[in-house]
């Protein structure tokens, strides 16, 4: 087991921001491409003029998720002119909890040793056996990070209790594979709420639409355009700004969702949306049910909507859905649209 999961992580680098308060690369292992380089300068806190300090952030870029822990330099350590570094993680795999865990004990490792050689070597450790142990620093192993558990680490719960029936309409854009954009000043509420939306659609367990952390660069951008369908989180008020990005915009701070001209008629809802709704209102509104209990149900129903699809697909040749073959079941307008588009997004439309 190790092996395989070990096999996902990528690289390890290391940033430090000195006293005369420049932020540079220091170190990284095996390699990493002077791209990703750029983007993860920009993404950890030390290039960003002593604003927000960040201790642990995420995202992903060119299919590769990147992990960065930042720390200050406090006490008198083996660092003597550096106030601050970054510890960067590159992965296949998305584990918040898994790389905050490894990051935090190689940061100790080099606030002990002030050498990126005893993080290599735990590293290598970790690459090799799946375990590293330090009893000064702690002990990581990779088998305690199991993946469901980061998928269910987020709160559906919150999501509902902050917006009510107007959930559906996360849901939908889910559903239909639709673009969705998040934007808050406070990059941590961005990664708490992003990381947990691909959960509404549990049937597909696919967080490889989720980019919780983008800065309106071209080459960020360019990224996220190859995507047919995601979720991006932006700390950048400009976004809202940016229509050609969202399906669906929503304003966290404010509780607002709003979804774009162009995506309106897709989006339609109806009594399926209403019923819908219902379920998830009802469920994560009871104080009994967890999280993953308030997922169960939500998939329940995504289920039943699935099902009914594919019984439609059976009737037909080459087992694509026609606009003619929806029609003779006189669905009401709002659900016709709803599943013409939903065989669109699972590719069972005959066009």
């Amino acid at each position: 087991m190790a092996t395989t999961e070990t096999q996902l992580m990528l690289s390890v680098g290391l940033i430090e921001k000195d006293v005369n308060g420049d932020t540079l690369w220091v170190w990284c292992y095996p390699s990493i491409t002077a791209e990703l380089r750029e983007l993860l300068l920009r993404k950890c806190c030390l290039t960003q003029d002593g604003r927000d300090f960040h201790t642990f952030v995420f995202g992903q870029f060119s299919r590769t998720w990147y992990y960065i822990s930042t720390v200050e330099v406090q006490e008198p350590t083996a660092l003597k002119k550096v106030t601050h570094f970054s510890i960067c993680v590159t992965a296949k795999d998305f584990n918040p909890e898994k790389y905050a865990a490894l990051s935090r004990i190689l940061c100790r490792m080099y606030i002990k040793h002030g050498s990126p050689v005893k993080m290599m070597e735990a590293y290598i450790t970790v690459l090799t056996k799946g375990i590293c142990q330090n009893d000064e620093n702690g002990s990581f192993l990779i088998r305690d990070y199991d993946v469901r558990k980061a998928y269910l680490a987020g709160s559906v719960k919150d999501v509902v209790s902050q917006f009510g029936m107007e959930t559906i309409i996360l849901y939908t854009a889910l559903m239909l594979k639709k673009r969705i954009v998040v934007h808050h000043p406070r990059i941590e509420a961005l990664l708490e709420f992003t990381r947990v939306l691909p959960a509404l659609t549990w049937h597909r367990k696919d967080w490889s639409i989720l980019h919780p952390y983008v800065h309106l660069t071209d080459s960020e951008l360019e990224d996220l355009k190859k995507c047919p369908g995601y979720i991006a989180g932006f700390v950048d008020p400009e976004v809202s700004n940016r229509s050609d990005l969202f399906d669906v915009f929503v304003n966290l701070p404010d509780s607002e969702i709003t979804v774009s001209q162009g995506a309106k008629e897709a989006m339609a809802m109806g009594k399926l949306h209403k019923e819908i709704a219902h379920v998830i209102v009802q469920s994560a509104e009871d104080a009994e049910r967890s999280d993953s209990q308030v997922i169960k149900d939500i998939s329940i129903k995504t289920k039943e909507v699935l099902t009914s699809l594919f019984a439609l697909v059976e009737e037909c040749e080459d087992s694509k859905i026609t606009l003619e073959v929806l029609k003779q079941h006189h669905f009401p307008p709002a659900t016709e649209n709803f599943l013409f588009h939903l065989a669109a997004a699972e590719q069972l439309l005959r066009i």
